[in-house]
């Protein structure tokens, strides 16, 4: 699999600390590695846009699409609690 990122992606990411960067850059490892790795907790989130979501922390969250051998980052977000 691969990493693509999307413009919005790329925006959001610069507004997190350097700790939720890091944190984010070894979640993606794990994403590569096994999308049910425990930590990932990765779930569909948007059925119909086939829209996945996947944790960074208990308080952010990243969204993506899985196109062939792909996953598309959408978005990086605090999670509303």
């Amino acid at each position: 699999m691969k990493i693509k990122y999307s413009p919005k992606f790329k925006k959001s990411i610069c507004g997190f600390s350097k700790e939720i960067r890091e944190k984010f850059y070894k979640q993606i490892s794990f994403l590569l590695y096994n999308i049910q790795h425990p930590s990932l907790r990765a779930k569909k989130y948007n059925e119909s846009k086939d829209i996945w979501q996947a944790r960074v922390n208990q308080s952010v969250r990243f969204y993506f699409l899985i196109k062939n051998n792909v996953y598309i980052l959408l978005d990086i977000k605090k999670h509303p609690k």
